[in-house]
């Protein structure tokens, strides 16, 4: 296979399902993307303490410079994580300690399609270490993104950019059929797609699931050198 997959263990410690769950007992849900972050790098320093997170890591990526969500440092390999956390209106009193959400409904599912692709694809620029993975997640409480879309359903811009459960990336991707060349992405991998249950919670958009994708070095293209500036 032209390019490698990458495993699902997180700096070469913890696999990412034990992160997750570990991370769903004590956070079901969370405030924003930044929550979501923090609380993912605590969770995998309480299951792996050699392992160091960074935040908004700067990556030098063809000839410009780049920001990473986290960078999970462990004592021979590294995991290049980006986050996307889309969600629906829901409210609720959950956690312990328990708090008080209020999610707002973000609108535009298309575009948290389109921006989730481009991670997939940023990761695939960064992981040009041998010695580094990544994992591209997705975690949301809005069913149109990992349900198929309905039979008749017409041409939609985002057609080549859906992520429901049992799609397929791969190969060149083109927005609106190729009318707006800007959102034409190009994977080089192939990445099969498979939800995950996250949490259950009261009330309508009460249930989360996640999406997880695996990004491993290009044997063509891989270096040892930094991918840090």
């Amino acid at each position: 296979m032209a390019w490698m997959d990458g495993s699902r263990t997180v700096a070469g410690r913890t696999s990412l399902g034990d992160v997750i769950a570990h991370l769903g007992r004590h956070r079901p849900v969370f405030h924003s993307e930044a929550d979501l972050q923090h609380s993912f790098a605590r969770a995998l320093w309480e299951l792996s303490p050699d392992v160091h997170s960074r935040l908004e890591v700067p990556q030098q990526a063809g000839g410009s410079a780049e920001h990473l969500d986290l960078l999970c440092i462990g004592p021979s390999t590294r995991t290049a994580i980006e986050f996307k956390y889309f969600t629906r209106r829901w409210r609720g009193t959950v956690g312990a300690p328990t708090e008080d959400y209020a999610l707002k409904g973000h609108a535009a599912a298309d575009l948290a399609r389109l921006h989730f692709v481009r991670d997939i694809a940023r990761l695939e620029r960064f992981c040009r270490r041998s010695d580094q993975n990544g994992l591209a997640i997705m975690l949301t409480n809005d069913p149109s993104l990992w349900t198929p879309p309905g039979i008749g359903r017409g041409q939609t811009r985002d057609r080549d950019f859906r992520i429901h459960q049992g799609r397929e990336l791969v190969g060149t991707l083109l927005w609106a059929e190729g009318a707006h060349k800007p959102n034409t992405c190009t994977l080089r991998g192939a990445y099969p797609l498979d939800w995950k249950p996250y949490s259950e919670l009261d009330g309508a958009g009460g249930e989360f699931r996640y999406l997880a994708v695996s990004v491993g070095p290009s044997p063509e293209e891989t270096d040892d050198g930094p991918s840090q500036v």
